[in-house]
């Protein structure tokens, strides 16, 4: 059986955002979905409270590399360090096949790194993984983000 487990999307590309979520609803992935357009907006998310339109766990994040404000590397630089966040669950979901991005992801320690053109038509393979993952996979326990300081880019203390 599929845990319920909410998405952080963070992804700047509107239409790449709408794709995930048609791939999800054509899978029947019940999932919810959060979105944010770039990492310092996604940190902000994950280090608010739940009722302050933050999410709690388990949730798995899914990354792309290439955004405004901040990008995919600096945002899982921030998460690694951050001392509640430090084990979130990253999947690297992006245009680059370089291999010194794929090199950066995973000495980053993301779980996957996912091309978008290799995903299929409509992100169905996307949808199929994380649907396979997260009913194999047990996540990091739940533990309470402690109250932010208002900014997205400070750490955790």
């Amino acid at each position: 059986m599929t845990k319920q487990v909410t998405v952080l999307l963070v992804d700047d590309d509107e239409i790449d955002r709408e794709v995930v979520k048609r791939a999800f609803r054509a899978h029947q992935i019940a999932s919810p979905i959060v979105m944010a357009e770039d990492g310092e907006r996604a940190l902000a998310i994950l280090r608010s409270a739940e009722s302050d339109g933050g999410i709690r766990r388990p949730f798995l994040v899914l990354l792309d590399l290439n955004m405004p404000r901040m990008g995919g590397l600096e945002f899982l630089d921030h998460l690694r360090k951050d001392e509640v966040l430090h084990d979130s669950i990253v999947f690297i979901l992006t245009t680059s096949e370089a291999e010194r991005d794929k090199q950066a992801a995973y000495q980053r320690h993301a779980a996957g790194y996912l091309c978008k053109s290799n995903l299929g038509r409509g992100f169905s393979d996307l949808a199929e993984v994380v649907q396979h993952y997260t009913r194999a996979v047990e996540f990091p326990p739940e533990r309470r983000v402690p109250s932010s300081s208002g900014d997205p880019r400070g750490s955790a203390t």
